[in-house]
């Protein structure tokens, strides 16, 4: 009897398929519609709505790319380049590209890595950025033309393409160009008729002074990551999905944000085999509280690590009114989590 279903963050939430369900049952899904959502998780199609957004867009392919292109669109665009899948996410179906390397080995891998994981072989080729910082800027939008960019999040540490570390505000970078993000990012939505939170993710380069971004993609979905923009804005994300589903308003104006937020992310992995995952019985799991603390955890003592899933079994945030305070507070919280896993500890 369900009227409404909250999906999460995880593929189901970025799943059209599920979304056209829930709508032939009745049921409202807490996100966008199953169009919006395969137009911008297409990575290929948000590329075309970003550049007709004019938003900037790194030199690319300009569509999907063949295997027997790839040397030449690879030559023509400037080596190195990353070799990407269209859909899903998660570091899966991507690889850099340099002179010399066997295009034709990567395409065959890329490709048959992304059709296992998401169904869908296509790929396309941009620009590699290098010394770019990951930055992304939190969106919602309502039923009512109410488009709010809530806070931008650096996301730049990270491992096999998978986010370690995100903070916010990203430190160093200037007001303008902070202002800039977030102008581009409401323009993206309303191109997009979007409707829903989203994240609008962005390769950013600041050097000798000049300071410069390149669109990379739109999450229609909650991130990992939302809790960071959470603690800074006292803007409840969850409770934004619902009212945006039930039809309502938001605010007219984004909310301020004060202090600083870090997170970092809790994973059954066992750095001794590359940090692969290591499901299994957690026997403790003792995770830390204190003032500006916040974890996000999805399993607890007695609980079992499946190995069907995603590898993340918590989070870990810390907030301060500067960077240093957060990160010393996050530092006291992660020394003072104990996992213990049964075999010994991890």
């Amino acid at each position: 009897r369900a009227d409404g279903v909250w999906p999460g963050w995880g593929f189901l939430a970025e799943d059209p398929s599920f979304v056209e369900k829930l709508e032939a049952a009745g049921i409202e899904f807490l996100g966008p519609s199953a169009e919006t959502m395969r137009r911008l998780g297409d990575k290929i199609t948000s590329k075309l709505i970003a550049e007709a957004a004019r938003v900037p867009v790194s030199p690319w392919s300009g569509g999907p790319v063949q295997r027997l292109e790839l040397p030449d669109l690879a030559k023509r665009i400037g080596f190195p380049v990353m070799l990407k899948a269209t859909a899903g996410g998660g570091g899966r179906g991507i690889r850099m590209l340099r002179e010399g390397d066997d295009l034709n080995a990567a395409f065959d891998s890329a490709q048959a890595e992304a059709a296992n994981a998401f169904g869908d072989g296509t790929l396309f080729v941009e620009k590699t950025i290098s010394g770019a910082r990951h930055v992304e800027v939190q969106m919602a939008a309502d039923r009512h033309g109410t488009v709010l960019a809530l806070g931008l999040r650096d996301c730049s540490v990270q491992r096999k393409h998978q986010k370690v570390v995100e903070e916010g505000p990203p430190p160093g970078l200037s007001p303008a160009l902070m202002r800039q993000l977030r102008e581009a990012s409401i323009r993206l939505l309303r191109e997009a008729s979007y409707r829903g939170v989203a994240t609008c993710e962005y390769l950013v380069i600041s050097e000798g002074g000049e300071e410069s971004f390149y669109f990379l993609e739109v999450n229609p979905r909650l991130q990992v990551e939302h809790g960071v923009t959470e603690l800074l804005t006292d803007f409840d994300l969850v409770k934004a999905q619902v009212r945006i589903a039930r039809g309502e308003r938001l605010a007219a104006g984004a909310p301020g944000e004060r202090g600083c937020a870090i997170e970092v992310r809790l994973c059954a992995e066992d750095p001794a085999s590359s940090f692969a995952p290591s499901p299994g019985r957690i026997a403790l799991l003792d995770l830390p509280a204190g003032p500006g603390i916040r974890v996000d955890a999805g399993i607890a003592s007695g609980g079992t690590i499946p190995s069907e899933f995603d590898s993340m079994i918590a989070k870990i945030l810390a907030r301060g009114a500067t960077r240093e305070e957060a990160r010393a507070r996050l530092v006291r919280a992660v020394s003072d989590a104990r996992v213990v896993v049964e075999g010994g500890v991890r």
